[in-house]
């Protein structure tokens, strides 16, 4: 198939019809660009995060951490957010819509789609002005400026503002990492593209402090690293790539920042960064709260701030990748009547991301077939995720489970009975073989930590 066989608006049908992401608030007429996750979407994301915290802790230099959204907001002074975590905002005195000024090639006008604001006959664009994206809420009973609180727009201050705790429990010494996985909020001007920018997303980031001395090399380091863990769970190589920041896109904190992005069908977009934050962070917070937030090491005598490699992910923003990188559609025969095909759509997604591993299907509802295939379906259910399945045909079933993604489905037929055996149908290649009941577990198990290439990669070799 094309490469271009897919595109957003197939992505969120299927996510829809599927359960995988609906709109938020949807019997309300929704709120915009917030979105709720269904049962398959909640276990992609689940598996995505769970990759992510086993590439992460599998080391001994990386440590977990959870840290609260509501913070002092002092915290987000000495980061810059208060005074400086902004987006240049337009308003469109015309249609009372509101852009992002340095983002108007990249969206178009309400009353002339085909134009940019600021383009049509009607557009009437006033200047541009800053617009803080932080959500300011209040603490406690009495909403006055003393209250005031904020929803926080990253996870990264809640590791730096307790890097003297971890420091004294986790005998850590850098290099080394803190990681953590959790909500964060921004009140974007224009969120879009499905789930790939909304004001509401999970971040997976870790702060890696090391040596002054040491920078460079992590820096290339995690780049290599965090590209290699999207190719290692199924992303096609020619989709992935590693772009630099210019110079004149560097954040205030960072003296070099990479971007691991991905072709997604509205063009290359980021997937995630990679930055040398320096000692920004750790300066900041050490001269707002008169902490030191150093390291001394006891056997060279020398005293440091630590500089911080951090590369950091979304969540929602991977799980739309790896969606968009499994999509695919062929024609395929019809179950029981070879001579004829049909068009089947299917996610190719890596077995470890898959939201069910397996799908357990009685050929028919009688001869007790559906109690033999529930049996197996509780039995495989403490070593992986199970799915039982006895709604429609059976050529349905077998669609339904392609369109979620998933890998195996083991099929109870009358032989079953005599033999003890089921049919296993693998997603990608279609071939089917007959396992012993009794083997399912141990080889599931194992196809599922062996190696596995994308049959999109395969087709285009």
């Amino acid at each position: 198939m094309p490469d271009d066989v897919v595109t957003m608006e197939k992505i969120v049908a299927l996510c829809k019809r599927r359960g995988f992401v609906f709109p938020s608030s949807e019997i309300y007429g929704g709120l915009g660009s917030t979105y709720d996750y269904g049962h398959y979407g909640v276990l992609l994301k689940s598996n995505v995060k769970d990759a992510w915290w086993r590439a992460m802790l599998s080391r001994d230099d990386v440590v977990a951490i959870d840290s609260a959204i509501l913070q002092h907001p002092r915290v987000w002074e000495a980061s810059g957010h208060v005074g400086g975590f902004s987006d240049p905002l337009v308003d469109c005195r015309t249609c009372k819509s509101r852009f992002r000024a340095d983002h108007l090639d990249q969206v178009a006008c309400p009353r002339k789609p085909s134009k940019h604001p600021g383009e049509g006959p009607d557009c009437d664009l006033t200047q541009a002005r800053e617009f803080n994206l932080m959500f300011q809420t209040h603490v406690g009973p009495v909403q006055d400026t003393a209250s005031v609180a904020y929803l926080r727009p990253e996870t990264a201050q809640g590791i730096f503002i307790n890097f003297k705790n971890v420091l004294q429990f986790a005998r850590k010494k850098p290099p080394f990492g803190i990681a953590q996985v959790g909500k964060s909020f921004r009140n974007e001007i224009t969120p879009g593209n499905f789930i790939f920018r909304t004001r509401e997303f999970e971040q997976m980031e870790m702060e890696f402090f090391v040596p002054p001395t040491d920078t460079p090399r992590w820096y290339r380091y995690w780049i290599e690293e965090r590209e290699r863990w999207y190719l290692e769970l199924g992303i096609r190589p020619d989709h992935l790539r590693v772009r630099a920041h210019e110079a004149d896109e560097l954040s205030h904190y960072s003296s070099g920042t990479s971007d691991i992005e991905y072709l997604f069908p509205i063009g290359w977009s980021e997937l995630e960064g990679v930055a040398d934050r320096g000692s920004y962070d750790l300066t900041q917070h050490s001269e707002h709260s008169g902490e030191k937030l150093e390291y001394f090491d006891t056997a060279s005598g020398e005293r440091y701030v630590p500089h911080v490699v951090e590369p950091a992910a979304g969540a929602d923003r991977a799980a739309l990748a790896f969606l968009v990188d499994a999509y695919d559609e062929e024609d395929v025969p019809v179950a029981g009547d070879g001579e004829r095909t049909e068009r089947r759509t299917v996610l190719r997604l890596h077995p470890r991301l898959a939201p069910v591993k397996a799908a357990v299907l009685p050929l028919v509802k009688k001869d007790g077939q559906p109690e033999l295939a529930r049996e197996i379906a509780q039995t495989l259910s403490g070593v992986l995720q199970v799915e039982y399945d006895e709604g429609g045909s059976i050529g349905k079933r077998y669609r339904r489970q392609d369109e979620i993604g998933t890998p195996w489905c083991l099929t109870v037929d009358h032989r079953s009975l005599e033999d003890r055996t089921v049919t296993v149908r693998d997603r990608d290649s279609l071939g089917q073989e007959r396992v012993a009941i009794d083997e399912l577990a141990q080889l599931l198990a194992g196809r599922l930590a062996g190696p596995w290439r994308s049959p999109k990669l395969t087709a285009v070799a």
